[in-house]
């Protein structure tokens, strides 16, 4: 990606942060702050080069402005990654970002994403108000909010689907992460016949032994027959070559970016399978945790299940208009910031750290 590219591209902010002598380098990246603050996790994964991290930040950035438009939320996107070298050190890391979000001002709050832990976030906390911090005096675990909210919106995908309820519906869900065991005791306690994959075998094993689910191999788990397929791991699963082989009625989980690229939803479209566009129905966390830091407490459970009615809203225009839900949900979040009458949020003199020059 040159300058040039760079440049074209419709996004506030893209930082930096380096410390060469503990082997860190991270990108921070701010959307698009019209509706309010920027909200995004942090994410430490081993990125194979600086270039693919800097993408990776952009498109989950971009992706978070979306969400909370879809979600209500007076706020916009960012997110910081960390490139997981195998010289990283950890602690040094999340430090860094902590002193960074925190001479930000309150313009960006973060918090957890794939790699990130309660003991990272701790870190964090230690530097920044600005951070969705694990203890009692922060949101609490964010893996919560997002498994449910997911549950509801599959719940909404199943009565599109003509089911009464998730008594029988089967549902395959890949990923074992926080939010995927979640959504898998949920599924198992409303009856739903869940199968499970995971790279990690001990995590499969244990879910087989304590719900008695049924288990499939990683790789093919994209052909298997079901209902609903829940991605809950890292995103870009519908692509060119597992659209051939899905044998599903349904898309819904909690990754982000499913999609690897527009036209695949397109594709999910045409062959009539149902698709929750992922920044609606994994809305969970950020609706949680940003209503926390924006209200100064915990939002009613019910803010949560809304995202099943907004789910089963989306479904049925898009079934109306004939469109992909998708492109609807895109256009309906795009018009929400584009009518956001004042400017990028930089925040107040009085928001900014003493002594600071954010």
């Amino acid at each position: 990606m040159d300058f040039g590219e760079l440049a074209s591209l419709d996004y506030e902010q893209l930082q930096f942060l380096r410390d060469d002598r503990r082997g860190v380098f991270a990108v921070v990246a701010i959307h698009d702050t019209r509706l309010g603050p920027a909200f995004g996790g942090i994410r430490r994964y081993a990125y194979r080069n600086p270039r693919e991290a800097v993408a990776d930040a952009l498109r989950l950035a971009e992706a978070m402005t979306w969400k909370c438009a879809a979600a209500g939320i007076p706020g916009g996107g960012g997110k910081t990654v960390i490139c997981d070298f195998p010289t990283t050190d950890r602690a040094a890391a999340y430090d860094l970002i902590g002193r960074h979000v925190e001479e930000m001002g309150g313009r960006y709050y973060t918090g957890p994403d794939v790699g990130t832990e309660p003991r990272d976030l701790e870190l964090v906390a230690r530097r920044t108000r600005y951070v969705a911090r694990p203890g009692d005096d922060g949101p609490g675990n964010l893996a919560e909010p997002t498994a449910a909210g997911v549950f509801a919106g599959i719940h909404a995908v199943a009565h599109r689907l003509g089911f009464d309820d998730l008594g029988g519906v089967r549902v395959v869900v890949q990923g074992l992460g926080e939010v995927g065991r979640r959504l898998v005791a949920s599924l198992c306690d409303a009856g739903a016949q869940v199968t499970i994959a995971d790279v990690r075998k001990k995590a499969v094993e244990e879910m087989v032994a304590s719900l008695g689910v049924d288990a499939v191999d990683p790789g093919g788990v994209l052909g298997v027959a079901a209902d609903i397929y829940a991605p809950c791991a890292l995103g870009g699963v519908v692509h060119d070559l597992s659209l051939e082989n899905l044998r599903v009625r349904a898309i819904a989980g909690s990754a982000n970016n499913v999609l690897a690229a527009p036209e695949h939803g397109e594709a999910l479209f045409e062959r009539g399978i149902l698709y929750a566009p992922d920044f609606v129905i994994n809305s969970g966390a950020l609706v949680h945790g940003a209503l926390f830091h924006l209200e100064g407490k915990a939002p009613a459970v019910e803010r949560i299940e809304e995202i099943g009615d907004r789910v089963g809203a989306l479904l049925d225009e898009a079934t109306r208009r004939g469109i992909p839900p998708e492109q609807l949900a895109l256009e309906q979040a795009r018009a929400r910031v584009a009518a956001a009458t004042e400017g990028p949020c930089f925040p107040r003199q009085a928001d900014r750290p003493e002594g600071s020059d954010a």
